[in-house]
């Protein structure tokens, strides 16, 4: 965990019902030592708090779905300037679907278009959703765009399905945002 001290990691958390695990995942970077920022989707606010995710990075939140400008001035392009990598957890079919388009109609879409360094998508979903074909298409144009974009693990899901598409432990995903950092 000593590569993470003194690491700037933007850590983006959707409206997918794993984004609880993105509150264990800020504590553990942070007290690795790692400076970490957290931006939220609206929908994610309804699942998560923002005052959590606060608490356990010790910095303000930016949340909201008004393209990052309007509510919040021009902290999306400030974060992805501060940011050496930026996580998405979890990172819905929607935001895929957003992102393979450069589409900018959220504050973590806007800081995915203005970001620089690398993007790691973690989705997170129905495992009948991660298998659509426009699911499929997202992910490859995603990879070919030159975000790295971690598979799924199989197992239940939220819904009671069992299947690819459960988001994976936050030891594992350590190990990938260690590995992608500049």
């Amino acid at each position: 965990m000593k590569k993470f001290k003194g690491r700037r990691i933007v850590l983006a958390v959707t409206g997918g019902i794993a984004a609880y695990k993105a509150c264990a995942l800020a504590s553990k970077l942070a007290q690795s030592g790692a400076g970490v920022r957290a931006v939220m989707t609206h929908t994610a606010t309804r699942l998560v708090g923002p005052l959590t995710l606060q608490a356990l990075t010790n910095h303000p939140v930016v949340a909201g779905d008004e393209g990052g400008v309007a509510a919040h001035g021009m902290e999306h392009i400030e974060l992805a300037q501060w940011g050496e990598i930026l996580v998405v957890v979890p990172c819905t079919a929607h935001m895929l679907g957003m992102l393979a388009h450069g589409l900018g109609g959220d504050v973590v879409s806007t800081l995915s278009l203005a970001f620089r360094g690398p993007q790691v998508l973690c989705p997170a979903m129905n495992p009948h959703m991660w298998q659509k074909p426009a699911v499929r298409r997202n992910v490859k144009t995603l990879r070919g765009d030159g975000f790295i974009v971690v598979e799924p693990e199989t197992g239940p899901t939220a819904c009671g399905e069992e299947g690819e598409g459960r988001l994976p432990a936050e030891e594992r995903l350590i190990e990938i945002i260690a590995q992608h950092l500049p």
